[in-house]
């Protein structure tokens, strides 16, 4: 769909260029040419000609090519009806300042990151928690608003796997520029064990303080799967195998996510998440050994008692 924008962009500029040749051609020719006498009918034989044809056809003609680029790009956005393999259906909520990611044919939740199929279209609902977001990947497709209160559908399909930018493209405060989705295309293959991987996740709660500290403040607003409820704050229950954190903030690597618990005020300035100042470093250490444990588990794993 990207590839299509694309071509629609290209098209447009090389008709632009097209006109601007051949108005500056016709300004320089009046600019130079010798001036000549014409009779009244003559003059307006000459004027009903431009008026005819630069007034009606030429923008008419214009008109007509731009929409037959145009129309089949729009429609490949729509969410209409396929034969055939069915389009995925993920949901995805603007929050100030990430994104919340739900896939409901399976339950997986996830933050910050979106994981798409090759070769299938994906039915993407984008809707807002807050105020109006915009949902942009720009090497998949268009963009789309996310407005509190309604569902919008785009319809986006990778033809290869990669990774890609996505990027919230409508003010939503201070912290916009810092609003980054992952985005990664996978291959039916490694898509499937990707979903499979985090169905029915089950996580052990953090030991000692640093358990305590996290069912009284973090587990109030973040959930991990079979440790806590929250759901005002992004889903953690894989948290270990994201590659940002603060929506593409900072690295999520050991010592990325220790900056984070330290410092995510200075690093994102304005989010919900309140400073931790007055817990020691060695109960942050604690919850951060805790957290990066926070991922899927092997088949072997799942089965273990």
């Amino acid at each position: 769909m990207a590839r299509e924008v694309a071509n629609v962009w290209w098209a447009m500029f090389g008709f632009a260029v097209l006109v601007l040749l051949v108005v500056s051609g016709l300004w320089i020719h009046a600019m130079l040419r010798q001036p000549r006498e014409t009779g009244a009918e003559q003059a307006r034989r000459i004027n009903r000609r431009w008026i005819i044809g630069g007034g009606i056809v030429l923008p008419s003609a214009s008109i007509v090519a731009l929409l037959a680029f145009g129309i089949p790009a729009g429609r490949s956005m729509l969410p209409l009806p396929i034969e055939g393999e069915q389009p995925l259906r993920v949901e995805v909520i603007g929050h100030q300042w990430w994104w919340e990611v739900r896939y409901p044919e399976s339950g997986v939740v996830t933050a910050n990151q979106f994981i798409l199929p090759v070769g299938r279209p994906v039915d993407i609902e984008v809707t807002s928690a807050d105020v109006i977001h915009s949902f942009w990947v720009p090497r998949l497709g268009g963009k789309l608003d996310m407005i509190p209160g309604r569902r919008n559908t785009l319809r986006l399909q990778a033809a290869e796997a990669g990774v890609f930018r996505g990027q919230c493209s409508e003010f939503c405060g201070t912290q916009h520029a810092h609003m980054v989705l992952h985005v990664e295309a996978l291959k039916q293959d490694a898509f499937a064990g990707w979903i499979e991987t985090r169905t029915d996740l089950s996580h052990q709660p953090a030991g000692g303080v640093a358990g305590q500290v996290f069912a009284d403040r973090c587990g109030q607003c973040h959930r991990v799967a079979g440790v806590s409820d929250g759901n005002r704050a992004p889903d953690l229950s894989d948290l270990a195998t994201r590659p940002t954190l603060g929506a593409g903030v900072i690295d999520n690597d050991a010592e990325g996510l220790r900056r984070w618990l330290r410092e995510h005020q200075s690093l994102k300035h304005g989010i919900a998440m309140p400073s931790h100042d007055d817990l020691s470093d060695e109960t942050l250490d604690q919850i951060a050994d805790w957290l990066e444990t926070l991922g899927p588990r092997t088949k072997q794993e799942q089965t273990r008692p």
